[in-house]
């Protein structure tokens, strides 16, 4: 049988008809949804409920869970980021901001039943650019989360990497430390594209970082590329690819620029004039998804590409996919604790993010408050939705009988709405409608963010709301 990632069909019309801006569905509801009024108390609430193996958790306090921890320091700016990160050379600012990511972990750790009481299976370390800190300052964080979650055997622990700032034998310490997975910048290996984003990175030092990595254990090296940078070409981003293909990573992310200056002010600082043309741009993705499939790479879902037996394509064919905070994940469906400033996290049926700046997050933590900002609590409706969208996102198919068993729902009628635009969609080839399922099609694979904003309630009620108020 074939499987399915390796049906991609790239049909130029269809994008260009259907390319419209939309969330990534790292969750359902997105971060735009949550509200202020989840504070502290209800997290702590979420977090009691855990402890005691309440429905309102997912199994209770010995259940293994995930942790991503924020490390937004940045000792250069790229010009292209839209992160939430603090540039500074000031290497002093890591460690205090260390001391209080244990104090955190601390006081949830207490909620949970104490140091020690609940176990980790995935850790991740995300920025900003976590080799930021030191060998020594990473040693000491490990030991901060290590002292307060009990890791549990096998578990995978990732983190993000600029080879820029990974002297030799860094990864040799992350290796002994048990990380085994890392994400690596890279963007694109052009020396002009590189000078107009602000993120000079030879191809020598990437290789370097990599074999390094590999020969300390990691099995698994993701490589970021982001296609539409300024003075990309056809002919550049093919010389890229080459140099990608050699390094032959496990895991590749397509990324596709999106330019706001007016959100992101690093962006103000590339010229317009040197974007590509949006005929460019698709003609540079063409090249780039016909090169990665001949290649061997599968197609996993939302700009993410990994070899046949990388454990992402493994856990896709196996359906075991989930998709969380930090992209796809081989992880079962677990909590999320999520340490240090604008962390987004998920417990039982909410989700919760931190506070955006270093010193409010300080304050907080020198009251022994936890330092949440906003949340959402998901409704039966969210819930449902959440797991329509989470199948076609990981899986490209929908099982419409599993849906209507485990929520309770006649689906047909439920989906009314839904289904009259999937309808249309089905007019332009992208999903097919069955009886008991709905399938993406090859052709609709690479637009299947746009099949999963049919089922997203919140974007349908906004729609209604702007063309309510244009009619007045």
């Amino acid at each position: 049988m074939v499987h399915p990632s390796s049906e991609l069909v790239i049909d130029p019309v269809l994008i260009r008809k259907h390319d419209i801006s939309g969330p990534r569905y790292t969750s359902y509801p997105t971060a735009d949804r949550f509200v202020e009024a989840y504070g502290e108390g209800s997290f702590r609430h979420r977090l009691e409920e855990r402890a005691s193996g309440s429905p309102g958790g997912l199994g209770g306090a010995g259940a293994p869970l995930s942790l991503y921890v924020h490390l937004p320091f940045c000792d250069t700016v790229c010009y292209y980021c839209g992160c939430n990160k603090v540039v500074t050379r000031d290497h002093g600012r890591s460690e205090k901001y260390i001391n209080y990511l244990g104090r955190e972990m601390a006081i949830v750790a207490a909620a949970l039943g104490g140091p020690r009481a609940t176990g980790y299976s995935q850790l991740h370390w995300g920025g900003g650019t976590p080799t930021f800190l030191s060998g020594e300052e990473m040693r000491a964080l490990l030991g901060l989360i290590d002292a307060q979650f009990s890791r549990a055997p096998g578990a995978e622990l990732s983190l993000e990497v600029d080879p820029r700032r990974v002297e030799p034998g860094r990864m040799a310490l992350l290796g002994g430390l048990g990380f085994n997975r890392l994400s690596v910048g890279v963007q694109d290996f052009d020396a002009q594209v590189q000078q107009a984003v602000h993120r000079i990175q030879s191809l020598e030092e990437t290789r370097r970082m990599i074999d390094e990595a590999r020969a300390s254990g990691f099995r698994s090296v993701n490589l970021d590329l982001i296609y539409g940078l300024p003075l990309q070409t056809l002919d550049s981003f093919n010389a890229t690819l080459d140099k990608v293909l050699e390094i032959a990573p496990e895991r590749i992310a397509l990324y596709s620029y999106a330019h706001l200056p007016a959100l992101f002010k690093p962006q103000r600082r590339i010229k317009e004039a040197d974007l590509p043309s949006a005929e460019a741009k698709l003609q540079i993705l063409t090249l780039a998804i016909g090169r990665l499939t001949r290649a061997g790479y599968l197609y996993i879902g939302m700009d993410h590409f990994a070899k046949p037996d990388d454990e992402l394509a493994v856990a896709q064919r196996q359906g075991r996919l989930q998709r969380n905070f930090q992209g796809y994940s081989t992880q079962p469906e677990s909590d999320l604790l999520a340490f240090g400033i604008s962390a987004i996290g998920r417990i039982g049926p909410t989700y919760y993010q931190n506070l955006k700046g270093l010193d409010e997050y300080y304050r907080t933590l020198d009251d022994g408050r936890v330092p949440v900002w906003r949340g959402v609590e998901l409704t039966p409706d969210d819930l449902l939705r959440r797991a329509v969208i989470q199948a076609l996102v990981c899986h490209f198919r929908l099982s419409i009988e599993s849906i209507e068993s485990s929520y309770l729902v006649d689906f047909a009628g439920y989906f009314s709405t839904e289904l009259e635009d999937l309808r249309r969609l089905e007019e332009d080839g992208l999903v097919e409608l069955q009886p008991d399922w709905i399938v993406v099609t090859p052709k609709g694979r690479l637009l299947v963010r746009v099949v999963c904003m049919v089922f997203d309630r919140y974007l349908r009620d906004r729609r209604q709301r702007e063309s309510y108020s244009r009619v007045i």
